[in-house]
């Protein structure tokens, strides 16, 4: 890894970090503030009136617990979709972006082997991600036991976000490797975005049930499942989710290793 190149990165995602953690820790407070057993019985008869709607976005089962209760109204589109849009943006940034604009040409003049200079872009990439979760994990933690003192398992919350850092990785794995596939930052966002966003809308058609509970065969966010985890299972998910962020990764190496790259 090249390490000033790394410290560059990091710099350049510092920002964008801390937008999204801002706007996480919003809805992550806002929501660990609502849990009340009495709320979650009144959103569980919401639930039987508007059964479609709330599993569409994975609020679904809400219990009396605040693992459970976090599950159904975090884990379903807030902590899934935020951190999608970050990872994104900055896959893109960090290989396709600088081709465009033929800033890496002049990278790779410099004494650094390519394979140095992919594994530093895709490590400032997994740096971010860990950040994210690891920052919303801790914040979690903070505000259940400022608000609810010891009715939140650190235990369960660290099976939940083990999962959902699984399936960032694989996001980003991806994202990147479609940075490194093409030339033009309009084609890597489109590719990415378009395949992630259409993967997460067909999770929601699959929450919703009935013929449409068959399209949950078509997405990986299938392989992230926090009830499951909640309960210690879904741990098969997770080991594949982090076979696919391996698998990216080494696939993105290669293509750039071999990449002709425009002057």
């Amino acid at each position: 890894m090249n390490f000033p190149l790394y410290k560059k990165e990091m710099k350049g995602s510092w920002k964008l970090l801390v937008i999204f953690a801002g706007i996480l820790a919003m809805y992550i407070c806002v929501i660990v503030s609502m849990f009340d057993p009495e709320l979650a019985q009144a959103m569980a008869q919401f639930q039987e009136l508007m059964p479609q709607v709330m599993a569409a976005v994975g609020m679904t089962n809400p219990r009396d617990t605040l693992a459970s209760f976090l599950s159904a109204y975090l884990y379903g589109m807030i902590l899934l979709v935020f951190p999608m849009v970050y990872t994104i943006i900055r896959a893109n940034g960090l290989v396709a972006r600088y081709v465009e604009q033929g800033s890496m040409a002049q990278l790779l003049s410099a004494p650094v082997k390519r394979q140095r200079i992919v594994l530093t872009q895709l490590s400032s990439l997994f740096t971010g991600v860990v950040l994210l979760v690891a920052f919303c994990t801790a914040l979690e933690y903070a505000a259940a036991q400022l608000m609810f003192p010891g009715e939140l398992a650190l235990s369960q919350l660290l099976s939940l976000n083990g999962g959902l850092l699984a399936l960032h990785l694989f996001m980003a794995g991806f994202s990147f490797l479609c940075s490194c596939i093409f030339n033009e930052s309009k084609y890597a966002l489109g590719v990415s975005a378009g395949v992630l966003s259409v993967s997460y809308l067909l999770q929601m058609l699959a929450n919703m049930g009935g013929r449409l509970e068959n399209l949950k065969y078509a997405t990986f966010f299938t392989l992230f499942r926090p009830a499951e985890l909640l309960e210690g299972g879904a741990w098969g998910g997770v080991g594949v989710l982090l076979a696919l962020a391996l698998l990216c990764s080494l696939v993105s190496i290669l293509v750039f290793c071999k990449k002709d790259m425009p002057v």
